[in-house]
């Protein structure tokens, strides 16, 4: 998976979430409705921290040390969580391709 970076040079191993999915963050969490599945998803406050990295387009190490430094997580930790998170997002394709 590639994402453009500044100048327009291409980042490997970023993650996206797909274009076209509707979300509100309420109350720490975030709400987000499939509308091509008419599926509703919450994401906890925990993902939520990571939800905006991924509207924007970041790399599993990315995502892991926001995860670590936002929670005081061990990189260990905090890389099962996000890996767990990211699987969940994979298997509801709710990620870019």
């Amino acid at each position: 998976m590639f994402a453009m970076g500044p100048g327009g040079q291409q980042r490997p191993g970023v993650l996206r979430l797909r274009d076209g999915l509707p979300w509100r963050e309420v109350d720490g969490a975030i709400v987000v409705l499939d509308l091509e599945t008419n599926s509703y998803f919450s994401v906890n406050q925990t993902g939520a921290r990571l939800w905006p990295n991924l509207h924007a387009g970041a790399t599993l190490e990315e995502l892991i040390g926001v995860l670590a430094e936002a929670e005081q997580l061990t990189p260990e930790r905090a890389r099962a969580d996000v890996e767990a998170f990211v699987g969940n997002l994979r298997a509801d394709a709710l990620l870019a391709p």
